[in-house]
């Protein structure tokens, strides 16, 4: 059911958000199951922290370690000067994080993480960025949740949750990590509240 202009509602919960990755960390086992060349790689921003806590369940069950590295797409996006209220100072001058590699790229197994799947766009450009480093053998997407809408044919691996959403609304993410609480918020169109970076409305 949509949401109202001004109404907001909880998609995921901090119990779900911990239930939905400890599923997707099983999953990742499942389809690799010696875990040899898998590496994590989570998309800046809030698919770094969704990375790092997936291989707790991994471990958990495997007693494993999987390494986990950052990927920053300020450079690689083809449409960040496109979105509505895109600030031009701030598309010619984007704020760049860190991108950090904990295994080789070449030949391994990557799986980008990111918090939300939308448009594709996102994903295009951190594929792009993961083969500016090498070339690996095979690349999955593993994400939170997929809101649908998509403009290139990019489909996740492992989705925690699929969300039908209208296009006016938002899907907001809010992990402890970078906001203090865990939630999946849907927002109607004219819901203001608060701060909405790139990917609060998926990506």
């Amino acid at each position: 059911m949509p949401v109202s202009a001004s109404e907001s509602r909880v998609l995921l919960d901090s119990d779900q958000i911990r239930r939905t990755l400890s599923r997707i960390g099983s999953e990742i086992v499942e389809r690799h199951p010696d875990l040899d060349r898998v590496h994590l790689v989570g998309i800046r921003s809030r698919g770094v922290p969704l990375a790092e806590r997936i291989p707790d369940r991994i471990r958990e069950t495997t007693g494993l370690e999987v390494p986990v590295g950052a990927v920053d797409i300020s450079f690689y996006r083809d449409d960040v000067g496109l979105r509505p209220g895109a600030d031009d100072r701030i598309a010619d001058h984007p704020v760049v994080g860190e991108t950090v590699f904990d295994a080789p790229v070449e030949d391994a197994v990557i799986v980008l993480v990111d918090d939300v799947l939308y448009t594709g766009r996102t994903v295009r450009a951190a594929i792009d960025a993961v083969f500016d480093y090498g070339r690996p053998a095979v690349v999955q997407l593993a994400v939170l949740a997929d809101r649908g809408h998509r403009e290139l044919p990019i489909r996740a691996d492992f989705v925690g949750k699929n969300l039908p959403t209208q296009e006016t609304e938002r899907v907001r993410v809010r992990l402890v990590e970078t906001d203090g609480v865990d939630e999946v918020l849907l927002l109607g169109p004219g819901d203001d509240t608060g701060d909405f970076p790139l990917g609060a409305g998926g990506s």
